[in-house]
This record gives C-alpha cells, sequence and structure tokens, in this order.
C-alpha cells in the first residue's frame, strides 16, 4: 500500500522526521518497501498569473507573454506551449531557478525577443509525463506562492509490505491509529455525520445469501454532477497513493476506500429495476464488468444484482451496464460487508485483481460501512452537487463477526517476550491500540475491536505488547549456562574434517533437495518402487533420493547451462530406502552417506599443464586421500548409473562401503553433460572412522630397493597380486607399489607384466644382498604358486 505523509499527518504527527517515522512502521510490523519524494528537487518556481499572451512577432508557435510572478512587475516570457493563455494560472521558473536536472533558468532571446523566465509543463517540473501544455493551476493559486509548498511538493511517498493479517491498516486511517498508539501522538479522525436528507426515496435491498454477505447498506443521490471537476487536493492524495483520477464519483469512492479502507461502489441508479439482490449466480449467467471483460461467474462467486440481472461481482468489480458515466445524475451509492472467505481468490480466479477484493479478501471492518457511506455522500454533495435520500440497511445480525475476549495471563507474557512488565504497562499498551480490557483475577480479558481480525488466540496479543513495547527495547541477552568439554574419542573424525579435506582439493560443498524427481530414481538407482511424497512441494519433487548422485548430476546439469564447464561439487546428506519385509519394524532407513562428482578439466586452466579431462584415477585419488591412512580395495562393479567398464566398489577392511566410476554414457548424452563426470559415494560412518595412532620405530639404517616384474594373467587384478605378495613379505619388506603396467612384444597376447617396487629395510641393521635375494625370491615363489605368474625375463 502507497500513502502520502501529509496525508497521514493530518490524521497523526508525531514529532519525528520522514526517516524516523519509516523505520517506527517497519519495527511496528508495517515493513516501509520503500520511501521516495513525492516530485524531484527543483527551486525558485512561483505560481504566476498570465496577464497576455500575444503572438510572437517572429514565430507562429511561439506566444509573448506578460506575466505576473508576484515580483512587483510583469515579466516578458516566450512561452511555446499551445494553451497558454491570459488569466490562466501556471507555474513559473524565474531566472536563476533551478529545474529538475540541474537545468538552471537564465536570461535569453527567443527569435529577438528576450525572455526573463520559463513557464512549466508538469514534465518539466518532473510532476508527471504530461507535456502537451502549461501546468494549469486553480484560479485561486495565490500568485508568487512557491509551487512546492502550494502542491505539497515536499513530501514523502510510504510503500508499506502489509502481511495479510493486517488489513485494519489498507488504509490512512488505519496506518494512523498504528502511529498514534507507538509515538503516544493525538489521533484525529475523519469527521462523518450523518448528512441531512432530502427526500424518501429509497432501494429495498434482499440479502440472499447473508452467511457471505451479512451487511449491506446502499442510498440514493439524486441532482449529481458527474461532470464536476475533482478537486485538486484530492486528485494529489489519490496519485500519491498510486491511483489515477478518473472521474469525481468514482475518485470519492477511491478516496473514501483509501481513507477509512472501506470499498464502495456506485450504481448509476436510473439503470437499476426494483429490488438489490446479494445473491449467487444462476445458471449459465453472465456479466460485463467494467474492465471489458465478460465472464460467467462460478456458483460460489457472490453476485449485485436487481431483479432482472447481474449488476457486479461482489467484492470485486462493477459491471459496465450498471456503471455511472459523465451523464449520470442519480447514483445509487453501496456500502456493504462481505465475508473474507466469499471473495478470497475469486478476483485471481478470473484473471484480474482489484483494490476492492484486495481488502475484502483479506478483511475489512464490519462496523464501517454505514460510517463510509455517510463520508462519501457528504464528499459527493460537497463536490458534484444534488441531494441524499435515506440510507437503506440490510442486516443478518447472526452472521456478523463477533470478536471474542481472548485471556492473557500477564506472567505468561513477560516469561516469553523475556522482559519486565508490571501489569499496569501491560493494560496502557492494550488501551492504546483500542483494546477493551477488563480484569479477571491475575488474567486480563482482551477483547479486541471490530477492525482487528487477527487478535483471537493469547499469542497475537503477546506479539502485539511486544510490538507496542517496541522490538528495538527488547534487550539481547546471551544465552546463559554451564559448558562442559565432551571426549571425543580418536576412533572417529567430525564431519567438519572431512569438509575441509574435499574443500581442500577444490570440491565445493552443495545442499540438494533430499526429494527428486522419480526418473532420476529409476536412471541412475535402477528403482522402480522408491519412496513416494503423499504431498510433494512440486510435481517434478515427488520421491525421496536413495542415492546422492543424481543430485550431484543435477547440479552439473545446472552450471553448464551457465556456461560453467569445470565442476567439483560434493554433498554429505542422507538417502532414504525402504525397509526390507524380514526386519522386525517397517518403515525406512535413514543412511548418512558423502558424495562427490567431479567433472570438466583435471586441473583450471593455465599456462604450465596441458589441459586434459579429469578421469577415473583423479577422483580415485581424492577419494583415497579422503581415507589416508587406511587403505581402500577396489572391484569391478555393475552399476546402473556408471559405465559399465569403468566402475568399481569401495571396500574397506574387506566391506564394500559405496561405489565409484564415470557416469554411464547414456546419461551423460541424456541429461547433456559434455564429458562424463566421475562421482563416489561411500557410506558416512566409514568415511569417520579413524585407525587408533600406534608407535611404529624408524629406522636409521638405509632402505634397500629391488624391481620386481611379473608375468601374470591378463585377468588377475593388480589388487590381488599385491594382497598375495604383501601375504607373504618377509618382516624386512616396508613397501610393494605397482609402477608400470606393460602388454606388447616378448609378452603373449592373454598376459601382461606387472612391474612392482619392493622396498625393504630392517630398524638394527644394514641388510645383506643375501637377506635381500632370499625376500625376492620369497615374493616370486608366492606369485607363481598363487597366480600362476612367473618372474619377467626367465624361462617358460
Amino acid at each position: 500500500m502507497q500513502f502520502s505523509e501529509q496525508w497521514l499527518r493530518t490524521f497523526v504527527d508525531p514529532q519525528l522526521d520522514s526517516p524516523e517515522l519509516g523505520h517506527l512502521l517497519t519495527m511496528a510490523g508495517l515493513e516501509v518497501e520503500e520511501a521516495e519524494a513525492a516530485a524531484p528537487a527543483f527551486r525558485g518556481v512561483v505560481v504566476a498569473r498570465i496577464v497576455e499572451a500575444d503572438k510572437h512577432p517572429d514565430a507562429d508557435k511561439l506566444k509573448l507573454c506578460k506575466v505576473d510572478a508576484g515580483t512587483g512587475e510583469l515579466l516578458q516570457i516566450v512561452c511555446g506551449a499551445p494553451n497558454a493563455a491570459a488569466g490562466m494560472k501556471v507555474p513559473c521558473a524565474v531566472v536563476g531557478a533551478v529545474l529538475p536536472g540541474d537545468f538552471v533558468i537564465k536570461k535569453a532571446k527567443l527569435r529577438g525577443v528576450e525572455s526573463f523566465g520559463m513557464l512549466c509543463s508538469a514534465r518539466e517540473l518532473g510532476l508527471s509525463e504530461d507535456h502537451g501544455g502549461l501546468y494549469a493551476l486553480p484560479d485561486d493559486a495565490p500568485v508568487g506562492t512557491d509551487i512546492r509548498a502550494y502542491l505539497g511538493l515536499d513530501d514523502t511517498l510510504f510503500t508499506i509490505k502489509l502481511t495479510p493479517n493486517r488489513a485494519d491498516c489498507l488504509s490512512l486511517t488505519g496506518v494512523a491509529r498504528e502511529v498514534a498508539a507507538i509515538t503516544g501522538a493525538p489521533l484525529r479522525q475523519a469527521v462523518v455525520d450523518a448528512v441531512v436528507e432530502g427526500f424518501d426515496a429509497r432501494r429495498e435491498i434482499v440479502l440472499d445469501a447473508p452467511a457471505a454477505c451479512p451487511r449491506y447498506c446502499g442510498r440514493i443521490l439524486r441532482g449529481v454532477d458527474a461532470r464536476s471537476p475533482t478537486p485538486d487536493w484530492m486528485v494529489r492524495r489519490l496519485a500519491r497513493s498510486g491511483i489515477r483520477s478518473i472521474s469525481a464519483l468514482v475518485d470519492i469512492t477511491n478516496y473514501v476506500m483509501l481513507e477509512l479502507g472501506q470499498p464502495l461502489h456506485a450504481f448509476d441508479n436510473t439503470r437499476l429495476q426494483g429490488a438489490i439482490h446479494v445473491r449467487m449466480p444462476r445458471p449459465g449467467e453472465q456479466v460485463r464488468l467494467l474492465n471489458e471483460q465478460t465472464v460467467t461467474p462460478a456458483a460460489d462467486t457472490l453476485l449485485i444484482a436487481d431483479e432482472s440481472r447481474a449488476l457486479a461481482l461482489a467484492g470485486i468489480m462493477g459491471g459496465e451496464d450498471s456503471g455511472i458515466t459523465l451523464e449520470t445524475t442519480e447514483v445509487f451509492l453501496e456500502s456493504a460487508f462481505f465475508a473474507p472467505a466469499a471473495i478470497a481468490g475469486r478476483a485471481r480466479s478470473y484473471g484480474f485483481a482489484s483494490d476492492a477484493s484486495h481488502r475484502f479478501e483479506r478483511g475489512v471492518d464490519p462496523e464501517l460501512a454505514s460510517a463510509a457511506i455517510e463520508r462519501a455522500t457528504r464528499l459527493v454533495l460537497d463536490i458534484c452537487g444534488g441531494e441524499a435520500g435515506p440510507v437503506v440497511e440490510a442486516v443478518a445480525s447472526e452472521a456478523l463477526p463477533v470478536r471474542q475476549p481472548v485471556r492473557l495471563r500477564p506472567a505468561r507474557a513477560r516469561r516469553v517476550l523475556g522482559i519486565t512488565l508490571d501489569d499496569d504497562a501491560i493494560l496502557t499498551l492494550l488501551q492504546r491500540v483500542h483494546l477493551s480490557v477488563i480484569r479477571a483475577g491475575d488474567d486480563f480479558l482482551v477483547t479486541p475491536p471490530s477492525w482487528r481480525f487477527d487478535i483471537e488466540i493469547e499469542e497475537d496479543l503477546i506479539e502485539e505488547l511486544a510490538r507496542l513495547h517496541g522490538y528495538d527495547n527488547i534487550p539481547a541477552v546471551a544465552p546463559q549456562g554451564s559448558l562442559m568439554m565432551l571426549p571425543r574419542s580418536e576412533h572417529s573424525r567430525p564431519v567438519w574434517a572431512l569438509r575441509h579435506l574435499l574443500a581442500a582439493h577444490g570440491y565445493q560443498e552443495v545442499v540438494n533437495f533430499a526429494f527428486v524427481e522419480e526418473a532420476w530414481e529409476r536412471d541412475f538407482c535402477a528403482n522402480e518402487q522408491p519412496i513416494r511424497l503423499a504431498n510433494p512441494i512440486a510435481s517434478q519433487l515427488s520421491v525421496m533420493r536413495s542415492s546422492l548422485i543424481p543430485g550431484l548430476v543435477g547440479t552439473l546439469s545446472t552450471n553448464r547451462k551457465r556456461q560453467i564447464e569445470r565442476v567439483r561439487v560434493f554433498e554429505v546428506a542422507r538417502t532414504f530406502e525402504r525397509k526390507a519385509d524380514g526386519e522386525p519394524v517397517r518403515g525406512f532407513h535413514q543412511v548418512m552417506n558423502i558424495a562427490a562428482l567431479a567433472s570438466g578439466s583435471a586441473l583450471p586452466e593455465q599456462w604450465g599443464e596441458r589441459s586434459r579431462n579429469v578421469d577415473f584415477y583423479d577422483v580415485k585419488g581424492d577419494l583415497e586421500a579422503l581415507f589416508a591412512p587406511r587403505e581402500l580395495s577396489f572391484a569391478p562393479l555393475s552399476h546402473p548409473a556408471l559405465h559399465p567398464g569403468r566402475a568399481a566398489s569401495v571396500k574397506l577392511d574387506g566391506h564394500v562401503i559405496g561405489v565409484i566410476g564415470e557416469l554411464h554414457p547414456v546419461w551423460v548424452q541424456r541429461y547433456d553433460l559434455g564429458s562424463a563426470p566421475v562421482v563416489f559415494e561411500v557410506a558416512l560412518d566409514a568415511a569417520l572412522a579413524s585407525r587408533l595412532p600406534g608407535y611404529t620405530e624408524i629406522s636409521r639404517m638405509p632402505a634397500v630397493r629391488r624391481d620386481l616384474a611379473l608375468v601374470l594373467a591378463a585377468e588377475v587384478p593388480v589388487e590381488r597380486v599385491l594382497d598375495v605378495l604383501r601375504e607373504a613379505a618377509p618382516p624386512v619388506v616396508r613397501e610393494i607399489n605397482l609402477f608400470d603396467v606393460y602388454h606388447g612384444k616378448g609378452i603373449d597376447p592373454d598376459k601382461r607384466s606387472l612391474a612392482f617396487r619392493v622396498v625393504m629395510q630392517d630398524t638394527q641393521r644394514t641388510l645383506e644382498d643375501a637377506e635381500v635375494d632370499a625376500a625376492i625370491a620369497v615374493l616370486v615363489r608366492q606369485a607363481e604358486s598363487v597366480l600362476g605368474g612367473r618372474l619377467r625375463g626367465a624361462g617358460v
């Protein structure tokens, strides 16, 4: 909602400047989204009267004007505006004035004639985009008055963002009540006196749907001049509230809505037939609205109708057939209360919205209708003339909202807020917002006024106390408590250690939704029976994930769409699996995993290294670093998400803890991933487990290195060879590592040569050649007997 600060200060005028007032509104729960000046900065512009407007002697489109600007002498000003005429009052920028954009007015000569100033259009003053002519001022505008003061341009336009429960502040009166309550400044509400009735004509009102409309007021106005101009002060207030001036009668209804919060509607009374009915639509009934849209109302859309046809969508928009025009002389003025449930969502279902529906669906004061129709009537009579008939009111009292008392326990309020408020202070704060309060023992019984829909339970009152006391006045007290250093086992690592380690290897952590697309579960996990959500937040997020890999692939896809080719991401999160039928308690397992994905170049683009794509062994190295100093083992694996020849299961101490591999080419193509990413996913518990450090003597003796090349069947895994050699190795053997794989000339096609570097060392003495040769012989014999291999270069 947008409104003028100057208009607000006619209701309540606290001793605060604009920024302080904006902060106060925000802290009161009426968040100020924007505060902007009503007009750009300029100076030296005054109200002036054109005394003469003659044709320029040397230009057909220019006029030579004599202007009274209140300086005591007439100014000669050359003007090109087509509407410049003698007797007209306009803004005049005198010599030395500065217009928006730092445009300085100087004495000038136009077509040989001197000009001592400038007559201004609205656009030249930054008031609107209208530049078709001079900005015409009312005839009673005092000559010589500064235009900023006369038009009230030193004003601030506040735009506040209201929560749906504070519909009472969708008016200047509502906002003023809040400001008065918080600052203690006196509140000056608009005086609404009953209009003297000039005749007794009335139109009957029938409530056919009293639950949806329990109150409806209407009155007839005659002798109205719809062509009367809207007063300049009203046009300005409407414009500064974001509403365009249309005609006097429409402007008045909009003005009262902004001032009091009660939407109104004016019908052309001569177009109505018989009684006014507030009812639901008949089958096939249509209404042509003021926005020129013809709608067929749904069965739950409330209508305003006469005896022959539907006239309007109640609380939403009037109909074109019964709308007022500039020829209207007789008006039927409507003011009603519609139940929020009867209006909510209806306008949006027809593809539009209105200021009236915005207010009615949030809640309008049910006691306001009669006061609003009196206020609107007085403005119509003052501006458009005419006389008023009696107000006809139809009420279904049993359907009107009733504000029930709410019990407030002061002791609980103090405990919840954490501040000391005595009972008298609580009473004062509540009474400042017009709440009726009576004592009931140690408690208060608080009855909200008719316009406060938001107060229904004790917590609402406690929130009100915090708001009125001032959030800034509630101290920020640090939590207090005894702290204890908890033991941490050396058998495990904290999760943050894993996060830091992966980040050090160039990965970035992501947090993905635990619910994913069903297609992802089918593609990446071969899961045809995923865990379905009963109420998914979106149709494409309908099942729970059983793996973290799909989410990481989705992250990669999103990055590629933004031209980010090199991606390193990881996630630590839960996955969800169904419990097996044989388990004692049916339900779901929530398993914590850690997964990572690498795609694009192995290294960031640089001059020192040749570019290549990341491969299986790059990510395998990152995974091994995650578990170091514990050693992982790997075995070939068939997995639905991974390349059939470039995937492996991950084992720790003989137990499978996860998978690693290159993404399957089918999914790389389907999800447009470019080069195939490499992923791994392992159980978090296994990654967190850690070995207790143990003492090992560091040898001072030199190490002996021997290379051992074994010819083995091609299908024998290197992992198997290492296990066999390490199992048979004598105590002096410290390390056995593969450093070369060869197949080609000199090696049978079904075999390959594996070269291992064997490091031997004793802690007490230097090893002799005989001991070294004996150790190598042991390893060779073990390879021959267990694996069927032979020493390369030895006879077959």
